[in-house]
């Protein structure tokens, strides 16, 4: 049997990299993308190989749709020089950033930078992967919890998010005769460098976060990293265009 593949943008930190590491533990080779930090990237690749599975890291910046054809023929030929093959069997559109800004402090610029990696770059990467990805092969998106519930410095973060899951459902419908599934996952408050480690490190929004979910703590990588992982290598081949939240009942 064919080792599956894994395509993992933003793989070299936070729960990109984790997710990477549970599907390696699955026996999903991977290969990862990173935007500047080639040092994180290689330790992300070495951790996914003590983990028993083959891995490469690829320079990506997801928010530049100019640099996507060029991406890919350096991944086909990745593909055909480590791993033999010319298709990829999973792609997890990871790879983001933050802006903790209200509504009206929010300038166009950010706005646009956003967009540029949320939303633009998940539609066109995806779109210019479709050949490489093989039938019956499998796409999760990265949403948020701030799609549901609203906290007051997330208004363009998570509009980006929200029409990433609108985007999902579409994937979904339209790759579906191909036996592809695509959903979304939407992690609640979790403890990583995101926006400044500020769940992970600031003590009162740790004890914010654990009060308003009612698993009574903060999401952890491993919690996001199986999720996507099981969506990826469990048995959910008749889930689609759906959108699942990880935030262990945070705001409900």
């Amino acid at each position: 049997m064919t080792q599956k593949i894994a395509l993992i943008t933003g793989g070299s930190r936070g729960l990109g990299r984790n997710a990477a590491l549970h599907l390696a533990r699955h026996g999903v080779d991977v290969i990862l993308t990173y935007n500047s930090r080639a040092d994180e990237a290689e330790a992300a690749v070495a951790e996914v190989e003590a983990a028993g599975a083959r891995a490469v890291a690829l320079q990506l910046n997801t928010g530049d749709t100019s640099t996507f054809p060029a991406f890919v023929a350096t991944l086909k030929e990745t593909l055909e020089a480590t791993f033999g093959r010319d298709t990829i069997d999973f792609l997890v559109n990871n790879a983001g950033t933050g802006l903790h800004k209200t509504f009206a402090e929010t300038t166009e610029a950010e706005f646009d930078v956003l967009m540029n990696i949320h939303l633009k770059g998940v539609f066109f990467l995806t779109q210019a992967l479709l050949p490489v990805i093989v039938d019956g092969g499998r796409i999760v998106n990265l949403s948020t919890g701030l799609t549901r519930f609203t906290l007051g410095v997330y208004a363009a973060y998570a509009s980006m998010k929200g029409a990433v899951e609108v985007l999902t459902r579409y994937l979904a419908r339209e790759l579906g005769p191909r036996g592809i599934t695509v959903n979304a996952i939407a992690p609640g408050a979790t403890a990583t460098d995101f926006a400044g480690g500020a769940v992970r490190d600031n003590p009162a929004v740790n004890q914010m976060v654990k009060e308003a979910t009612a698993m009574g703590r903060v999401g952890q990588p491993d919690d996001i990293g199986g999720a996507i992982a099981s969506l990826l290598t469990g048995e959910n081949g008749w889930v689609t265009g759906q959108r699942i939240e990880a935030s262990g009942g945070q705001s409900l």
